[in-house]
């Protein structure tokens, strides 16, 4: 074959391949698009099989609470943004002190839109800040998480699950051991491994979300690719990540969300999605974009948005989709480019 030839073959399998990857992403769209559907998440939320939605922000510590830093530049302009969206809760991965001003800046902004926070490195006792030594845990300790299943000794409080809808949810204090509730530095020791195996095992949902501070796979962010705390997450202690993971891929659960890197990250790695909220302080954090997260769960249907404000304290958009088809656990990620613009996103 002439090298004429070749360069003609080649521009047309260019152009080929260029019209297959817009058509991929019309239909991806398309299935997003029939997936959001028309009735409102308010009208069905509350039934057994309701179609619902969950918020995720992690990581606004400092810039939260009444004072300085109430004001949309910070953590409160991620609650407003998600309080339009009428998810039925939000769950928070960590790092969240002083946990009363985290508080005090959800209710203001949500309502009475339930709040379920995972403890983090810096709610525990001279890691943070705090009135007096240990009041963060304190705080969590006292808190009404309303009807959930206990924890292990040690954290029976911190430490707990539920169902809504069709999912079962786990939340973990990744700090806890038999000893008490800050007693390790970031793990799933045999005694909390233990409890996870053994509520996995109990449930039947459809759908199954952990959560905790710390990711198993420290990863860069997916815009800028900064990264951070590399060596001294949940793979400071390998062996017992990687049995946690394997625990986690046996009973099918649909994604480990989590917080701690302050950078936004999605991968599916040994059949099980790690999903990291990044952080949600606004211009608290300029090294990577302020995030959170909506998940949307639908039948046998899950897909989640990615909201990022501009890097400079401004609105919060829709940055990256990903949607996950339930046969195959199979995730298929979009990205919306810097004008709303319908793109590929990296398949991680």
């Amino acid at each position: 074959m002439s090298h004429g030839m070749i360069g003609t073959l080649r521009r047309k399998l260019g152009r080929f391949a260029l019209w297959g990857a817009f058509l991929g992403a019309a239909l991806l769209l398309l299935a997003v698009v029939a997936f959001a559907g028309t009735t409102p998440l308010s009208e069905t939320r509350n039934s057994a099989d309701a179609r619902f939605a969950f918020a995720v922000a992690a990581d606004m510590r400092y810039y939260a609470g009444p004072g300085l830093y109430d004001t949309p530049q910070y953590f409160r302009g991620a609650t407003q943004a998600i309080a339009p969206l009428r998810v039925a809760f939000l769950v928070t991965p960590g790092d969240m002190d002083p946990v009363a001003g985290t508080y005090w800046t959800i209710t203001t902004t949500l309502g009475a839109t339930p709040w379920y926070p995972v403890v983090g490195n810096h709610e525990l006792p001279g890691l943070g800040r705090e009135p007096t030594l240990g009041a963060n845990l304190a705080w969590l300790n006292a808190y009404n998480y309303g009807l959930v299943n206990p924890g292990p000794g040690g954290c029976p409080t911190t430490t707990y699950s539920f169902d809504y809808g069709n999912a079962h949810f786990v939340v973990l204090n990744e700090y806890c051991d038999a000893a008490g509730d800050h007693a390790t530095d970031g793990d799933i020791p045999d005694h909390l491994y233990n409890w996870l195996a053994a509520d996995l095992a109990a449930t039947s949902q459809e759908h199954i979300f952990v959560f905790g501070h710390e990711p198993a796979y420290p990863l860069p962010d997916a815009d800028n690719g900064r990264l951070r705390h590399a060596d001294d997450s949940l793979n400071a202690h390998p062996t017992h990540r990687d049995r946690f993971w394997a625990l986690l891929a046996s009973a099918g659960v649909r994604a480990y969300v989590c917080g701690h890197t302050h950078n936004f990250s999605a991968a599916r790695i040994g059949g099980v999605w790690q999903i990291d909220a990044g952080h949600a302080r606004g211009l608290g954090d300029p090294g990577a974009r302020s995030t959170f997260l909506v998940f949307y769960v639908d039948g046998g249907l899950t897909r989640f948005h990615a909201y990022r404000d501009d890097a400079m304290g401004g609105a919060y958009r829709v940055r990256h989709v990903g949607y996950l088809h339930p046969g195959e656990r199979r995730y298929l990620p979009l990205a919306l480019g810097p004008h709303g613009s319908l793109s590929h996103g990296s398949p991680y």
